[in-house]
């Protein structure tokens, strides 16, 4: 599955942006406090706008601090994933509980530097696993290929029935490194220059989507 980054998008047309996607899966939606990451983006407000306008769901990446505060009014709001960072959450079990009683898939995301094992228990409870290929933050930085073990032992996971997620890559990911990812076991991509730096996104989307393919069969 293919999410473009709004992130990537003119923010002075998000509903035009969003509909520029039509053909992706998700709406990848970064939301940052400037507290857990040093950046400042969007909150509810934008996103339950872009959610009335938007052709697919949102795929929304909480960034922030005390997440089990925020993220059920995320899903509460028609979000189809909420992610919550394992580094920002004291009871990730419980923000997945609330998220999904909430009406949205639960996702957790890891930093880079932050190793798998110690949640694969808690993994249980959630239904995507957002591996981070950069540092979060900002957009357009470069792929940190050093995480795809994480993401392979993730596939492995999943493979022998241990754990039932999605494993989502975000950061970098663009027509080379996307092979990479899919060859690791990654089945959900956020892109966002790669997509809406494109003269034709939906082509972008495509070729995307046709090279995952082919890495996942190889």
């Amino acid at each position: 599955m293919i999410a473009p980054s709004l992130l990537s998008a003119d923010f002075a047309r998000l509903a035009d942006e969003s509909q520029r996607v039509a053909d992706a899966d998700w709406l990848h939606f970064d939301v940052m406090d400037a507290h857990f990451v040093p950046n400042l983006t969007f909150g509810l407000p934008v996103m339950q706008a872009v959610q009335a306008v938007s052709p697919v769901p949102l795929d929304c990446h909480l960034m922030i601090d005390a997440p089990e505060r925020w993220a059920p009014g995320y899903a509460e709001a028609g979000a189809r994933n909420v992610t919550v960072h394992a580094e920002a959450c004291t009871d990730p079990r419980a923000v997945a509980r609330d998220i999904r009683a909430a009406g949205a898939l639960a996702g957790l995301a890891l930093k880079p530097g932050t190793p798998l094992e110690p949640y694969v228990e808690v993994l249980r409870d959630f239904d995507t696993l957002l591996v981070m290929t950069v540092e979060p933050g900002f957009g357009g930085q470069e792929f940190i290929t050093e995480v795809l073990p994480k993401v392979r032992r993730a596939r492995e996971l999943v493979g022998t029935g241990h754990l039932q997620l999605f494993v989502e890559v975000d950061g970098g990911i663009n027509a080379d490194t996307i092979e990479q990812a899919a060859e690791a076991g990654a089945d959900v991509f956020v892109a966002g220059s790669a997509v809406y730096g494109a003269a034709d996104p939906a082509e972008a989307i495509a070729a995307l989507r046709k090279r995952a393919a082919a890495a996942m069969q190889g």
